[in-house]
């Protein structure tokens, strides 16, 4: 079995960081580094990504806030959002709710941003509250 010989404590504390935001392990946010870092230097994407991550297949979703439209992906299992669109793209948020809180914070911070992101976020490809895929 590979493994990382030479990893510091704070570098393991922050892969630690990173897998549990992201819902990966340690191993699947380096191997996602490495597809990153090889993609930005011009390989392809398919021929790269490692054969055992598997994600489930992401849900396209957006929230419509304070006159802005926000698009996100929803990866079931894990239930977390990556945000896709406008000033917080990148971000990656453990549950709807957070993600929901993170744009209320955004555009209007001095509103209180108690949000449930299951009622927030609207599934895109079919209009409904991403509360229609939570149990499924």
């Amino acid at each position: 079995m590979p493994s990382i010989d030479d990893i510091d404590d704070d570098t393991d504390q922050y892969l630690a960081f990173a897998a549990e935001v992201a819902g990966l392990t340690k191993g699947q946010v380096v191997a996602r580094l490495v597809v990153d870092a090889r993609r930005r230097a011009g390989a392809g994407r398919e021929e790269l990504r490692p054969r055992e991550i598997e994600e489930p297949h992401a849900v396209r979703v957006y929230a419509d806030y304070a006159g802005h439209r926000t698009y996100a992906s929803f990866v079931p299992g894990p239930g977390r959002i990556e945000i896709t669109s406008g000033p917080l793209a990148g971000q990656i948020l453990r549950t709807p709710s957070q993600a929901a809180r993170r744009i209320v914070e955004h555009y209007k911070p001095g509103v209180s941003s108690s949000r449930n992101g299951w009622a927030f976020f609207v599934v895109e490809e079919s209009g409904l509250p991403l509360q229609s895929l939570r149990h499924r």
